[in-house]
């Protein structure tokens, strides 16, 4: 509790000094298919969105993260048309990558290929239903490759 107020009197300061003085930041995913994302994505945090407008905007919190879903206007589709998979992906640290892939895998989105063991810790691939990149990681601080 104590840390979370330093941290939040650090940004402030921190915003005050900055030309653009940004308060937050946060990411947001774009689709066509609003109804079926937020969906998925109420199943997978287990959680509802903490603001919804109907049809147009759903948004998540997740510890500090924001995360929003918006349905693309009809004039910007072609904008956001997907082409290939992105560069960004959304990486879950779960405490449990088992139980994580077994959840995931009951929403009907299970992961593709398998376990790897990286520098941080086990990770595995998988994608929404909008085909966006998430990584799903058990991180292990002891871990050497």
């Amino acid at each position: 509790m104590e840390k979370d107020l330093i941290f939040t009197q650090a940004w402030s300061e921190l915003a005050q000094i900055k030309i653009m003085q940004y308060t937050n930041l946060f990411v947001t995913i774009a689709t066509v298919d609003f109804q079926n994302l937020v969906s998925f994505y109420t199943n997978l945090l287990e959680q509802s969105p903490i603001n919804l407008i109907p049809n147009a905007y759903a948004e998540f919190q997740i510890y500090r993260l924001q995360l929003g879903i918006f349905k693309v206007k009809k004039n910007h589709k072609l904008e956001f048309e997907k082409t290939s998979a992105g560069q960004m992906s959304l990486c879950l640290e779960v405490t449990n990558l088992e139980t994580a892939i077994n959840h995931l895998s009951s929403l009907g989105y299970p992961p593709t290929g398998t376990i790897s063991l990286d520098s941080h810790g086990r990770e595995i691939y998988a994608y929404d239903p909008d085909g966006n990149r998430l990584i799903l990681y058990q991180g292990n601080r002891d871990f050497k490759l």
